[in-house]
């Protein structure tokens, strides 16, 4: 009993820190958005964790980890923690209740990560029915297939904390909206990708820090249990890749860019995070750094290769958090050690005597949910488009969101007149009438 209370209490712990990074996702997305779209991009943070949690109660958690097929589940609809546990979770000890608070978090940053891309023009009303068709199908359909008993975990596809089942998820999703919805106004002219930089660098810094100490619960919360778990080696292992992501960005900002561009350096931790995910738990602290590193410096030539498209990403959503997932779910096929093969199951990788069957089936893995989640993700934003309209109009663009959206400016006193806020002439210290004490 004892054993089952530490679990669980460490179980609510990473799932809270889970919840932070939303409020990392909010600072991030505010700080690289316009100013006059800056409250949309809050209340848009807000109004889409509500609706995941209330979509996955509801029909995704079913999906995800109930009893089916090796496609999909089919029982548990509403979850009313009736005691019976799912089959998926049994190796779990902790409750019902913890462990869906912690697999609806990982569902909300999932679906956070897909509206990245889609920033200062999406339309306020898409966001419930894109939420629905994500949080109650898509993302679930991926979760039962790999963490949920389904064909790729039949096969032996591992994925500890999700390099592909959220980040690859969410990115590819996200560029296939980020294609449907078009570009913003401006972003490119005569052919090339025109900088459209955002309000606030020292906001969008913080969110990366704060995304980082939420990857603390997401990767180390994801044994669901503490007991016998090697939570630190995982938390050392996470940092590591983080730390080596952000100085490979660094680098390679300098060497194709000319300068250490805030943006680049602060993608390149998300980038290394996202790609340790999944191996966290079976690597060596070495390879986590290398794969960091090799994350960081990937995300920056991506973020090229993306304009290059003219694919308007305006915070760099496919570079980092797809191709950080791409090369988590492929180090676990190379990097695998014999030991935590052993332990978590599976089979060690390529550069452990493993041979190619572990990294053959991280391949097809990759594969399937990458295509499913792009054209799944590319019909919804396009069934969305065609039936009410995923983009905001033109003036509303111009105008911006906040007022046009939701009828007030997240900085009002920086677009209109404030009575008080300021005084009717200006005056300098030297003349400011004293105050008595």
């Amino acid at each position: 009993m004892g054993n089952v209370a530490v679990d669980t209490v460490w179980v609510i712990v990473a799932a809270c820190l889970v919840l932070l990074m939303q409020a990392g996702f909010a600072s991030l997305e505010m700080g690289l958005s316009r100013m006059k779209n800056a409250g949309a991009v809050a209340v848009k943070i807000l109004v889409n964790l509500a609706l995941a949690v209330v979509v996955f109660w509801a029909v995704g958690y079913a999906i995800a980890f109930g009893d089916g097929n090796d496609v999909i589940g089919a029982t548990g609809w509403f979850v009313g923690f009736d005691g019976q546990g799912v089959a998926s979770l049994a190796y779990s000890g902790v409750d019902e209740p913890t462990k869906f608070f912690f697999e609806a978090m990982f569902a909300a940053v999932a679906l956070a990560i897909v509206w990245g891309t889609m920033l200062d023009r999406a339309r306020f009303v898409t966001y419930a029915p894109f939420a629905v068709l994500f949080v109650g199908l898509i993302y679930p359909i991926v979760t039962h297939w790999t963490w949920g008993g389904g064909w790729l975990s039949a096969n032996g596809f591992q994925d500890f904390a999700g390099s592909g089942v959220v980040h690859v998820t969410g990115a590819f999703a996200a560029i296939a909206g980020a294609i449907v919805v078009g570009p913003r106004i401006g972003k490119f002219r005569d052919g090339r990708a025109q900088p459209i930089p955002g309000h606030s660098m020292p906001l969008a810094i913080l969110g990366v820090l704060i995304l980082w100490v939420g990857w603390m619960g997401f990767n180390g919360g994801s044994f669901l249990g503490a007991v016998g778990k090697p939570i630190g080696e995982v938390l050392v292992v996470t940092t590591l890749a983080g730390a080596f992501g952000v100085l490979g960005a660094t680098v390679m900002s300098r060497i194709m860019l000319g300068t250490f561009d805030m943006g680049m350096l602060g993608n390149g931790a998300i980038a290394s995070l996202g790609a340790i995910a999944g191996p966290c738990a079976f690597v060596e602290p070495w390879a986590g750094a290398l794969i960091g590193l090799l994350a960081g410096c990937v995300m920056v030539p991506m973020v090229l290769v993306i304009d290059r498209l003219r694919v308007d990403d305006p915070i760099g959503v496919f570079a980092s958090h797809g191709m950080g997932g791409v090369i988590g779910v492929l180090a676990v096929g190379f990097l695998t050690t014999t030991d935590a093969a052993e332990r978590l199951g599976g089979r060690p990788g390529l550069l452990y005597g493993g041979g190619a069957a572990q990294l053959g089936w991280q391949v097809v893995g990759l594969v399937a949910i990458g295509t499913f989640a792009f054209v799944a993700g590319w019909l919804a934003f396009m069934l969305i488009k065609v039936t009410m309209g995923l983009r905001a109009p033109v003036g509303d663009e111009m105008a911006g969101l906040d007022i046009s959206e939701h009828g007030m400016f997240g900085y009002p006193e920086r677009f209109i007149e404030v009575t008080g806020a300021e005084p009717e002439e200006p005056v300098s210290h030297a003349a400011a009438p004293a105050v008595a004490p």
